[in-house]
């Protein structure tokens, strides 16, 4: 399995949003990069759900439910389908992340600004336990 991360602004679509819907088609990505991840998910994968704005945090956990496909508006771009999976026990800040040296490689570190991008399997593990409080 692998690991992603998505970022929304909450405004637009958030944690809670996503749970009333019970899933949601992963659309409007314009950067390549992020374009490129989202073509290498698979069905099943684990995804952390970030806030940005003002929040910047982890929130959720969602599953890829579907292989990539093109996006129906414009098929030059790529979406797969997310459905939520279970909240965090506690969100997971972007001042915890940055500073906890474990997580120091993580590309939401390095490119905060990617908005689909993967989580290592150890960079995973960590941000479940912050969650928990540990």
């Amino acid at each position: 399995m692998t690991y992603w991360l998505v970022k929304t602004e909450p405004d637009t679509f958030s944690w809670d949003q996503f749970n009333k819907d019970k899933k949601t088609t992963w659309d409007g990505v314009r950067n390549f990069q992020a374009r490129s991840n989202m073509k290498a998910m698979k069905k099943g994968d684990m995804v952390f759900f970030y806030h940005t704005g003002d929040e910047k945090a982890i929130v959720g956990l969602a599953r890829v439910s579907s292989e990539p496909y093109p996006e129906p508006k414009d098929p030059d771009w790529t979406v797969v389908d997310l459905v939520p999976d279970k909240k965090l026990k506690n969100p997971v800040t972007l001042s915890q992340i940055k500073s906890d040296k474990r997580l120091s490689d993580m590309v939401l570190v390095r490119a905060s600004r990617l908005s689909v991008q993967p989580v290592k399997d150890n960079e995973y593990k960590i941000i479940l336990e912050l969650s928990e409080g540990k």
